[in-house]
């Protein structure tokens, strides 16, 4: 059952919002796909926001270079760490257990909003995030592209978004507590590092997710939001 109701008086649409555990890099990719499918062709606005982890994965999107990914792994030389060419923006990423994965599928054009607009406000809601976690963050710069959170020790969220048909899908990538020696597996232009290191200790997944939910709810411009646990399509 979703945690809060539906408002008479709403202006805008639920933000509807599943986590989804752990979950397979590739099987997460075909659910988006079919909600980027069905969010198009609805009039309503609808708002749908994937949360969850995936297993040991790298992914490279449309400014990766093959040169960022280790070639001396015999873990990706095996197969055993896959990496996936995927349409989104942004570079080599590698994500794990620890890493919270946030996929907004939006429609752009019922929103009114521009690709940059709504990239902004993604940001925003991240970095709202990690301040009410009491970690600060380091300043931020747009230009070149450049979105995601730095904090003193290094970068704390990538972003790499795409957009089908004005809806956008792919998202972000937050690190809470992630085994920070996997990302020497990839080349970066900041060192990576997390929120549990900025903190020096341990963080609840749980504490961040819920801080997530309502902080990017409020950035999307929405006024609730519905929350489910696991997807009917998995």
């Amino acid at each position: 059952m979703p945690h809060q109701s539906l408002s008479a008086e709403s202006k805008s649409p639920a933000v509807e919002t599943f986590l989804l555990g752990q979950v397979p890099y590739v099987r997460c990719l075909e659910l988006q796909q079919r909600l980027v499918q069905q969010v198009s062709q609805r009039d309503d606005g609808q708002v749908v926001v994937l949360i969850c982890e995936h297993p040991e994965v790298i992914t490279v999107g449309r400014g990766g270079r093959p040169s960022q990914v280790s070639n001396e792994s015999q873990r990706i030389r095996s197969g055993q760490i896959a990496v996936h060419w995927t349409n989104r923006g942004g570079g080599c990423l590698l994500h794990c257990p620890g890493q919270l994965a946030i996929y907004p599928i939006l429609p752009l054009r019922w929103h009114g909003m521009l690709l940059g607009e709504f990239l902004r406000r993604f940001q925003a809601a991240l970095i709202e995030t990690v301040v009410e976690l009491g970690v600060q963050v380091q300043n931020i710069s747009h230009e070149r592209g450049k979105y995601g959170v730095w904090g003193r020790t290094g970068q704390l969220a990538a972003m790499g978004v795409g957009v089908r048909d004005w809806v956008t899908w792919h998202g972000a990538f937050l690190n809470v507590s992630p085994a920070l020696g996997l990302f020497r597996l990839i080349q970066t232009p900041s060192p990576m590092s997390s929120l549990a290191a900025e903190r020096c200790g341990v963080i609840r997944m749980a504490t961040v997710r819920a801080i997530l939910v309502r902080r990017l709810t409020d950035a999307l411009g929405c006024d609730r939001y519905h929350l489910y646990t696991g997807h009917p399509w998995l």
